[in-house]
């Protein structure tokens, strides 16, 4: 690893910058590509590089495909400790789409109903969930909960917060209806979640 750009797992990362002190490890990255050599950080991470290559070799809609049927996202925004906006294919920045993502981003503790979107989209309500449908690929409400579900993640992972507030501050009812989106999307309780991912805190 002389001189190249590695990452790794964030808890191990201090650890693989003593044992190869020319390395440059980026903890906060999800993946690194240095020349012919790629790392990742961590399992999940290394499911990020693999829709990353697919991508590369096959293009993005195969990388979505296969995302989609992972229940995982093609790309995510920044860092470890950075949850993923991009739920979708890649929008233009001022396209309705994009500018409804940073809208629910922002609000995830509103309604966020298809009026609320559509406003923020400054378009019919109608002629929004067309279009959205058309450059996402999914439906605004699939987009809202699939944002919620990753935020959630995020805070599982990074905080002790107890379960009803984290439900609350990523736009669930209550810890139930957190539970029964997890269990659907990603076939494990919020607790279960908490248990095999979070880092200590």
């Amino acid at each position: 690893l002389d001189g190249r750009t590695v990452t790794t797992h964030w808890g191990d990362a201090a650890d693989l910058a003593s044992l190869c002190p020319s390395a440059q490890v980026e903890a906060d990255r999800l993946y690194v590509q240095d020349g012919n050599l790629y790392t990742s950080a961590g399992v999940t991470a290394g499911i990020d590089l693999s829709l990353y290559l697919l991508a590369q070799d096959h293009g993005p809609e195969v990388a979505l495909s296969v995302a989609k049927r992972l229940v995982v996202f093609t790309q995510r925004s920044g860092g470890q400790s950075q949850f993923s906006p991009f739920l979708t294919p890649h929008a233009q920045a001022t396209s309705a789409v994009a500018l409804v993502q940073l809208y629910v981003l922002a609000n995830l503790t509103g309604d966020l109903t298809i009026a609320d979107l559509a406003k923020a989209a400054n378009m019919s309500a109608r002629n929004f969930s067309r279009v959205f449908a058309r450059e996402a690929q999914i439906t605004p409400a699939e987009f809202v909960e699939r944002a919620r579900v990753d935020a959630a993640r995020v805070m599982l992972e990074s905080t002790h917060a107890p379960l009803k507030t984290v439900a609350y501050q990523c736009g669930f009812r209550d810890a139930q209806h957190m539970r029964s989106v997890f269990n659907r999307r990603l076939g494990v309780t919020p607790q279960q979640f908490r248990l095999n991912f979070a880092a200590p805190v």
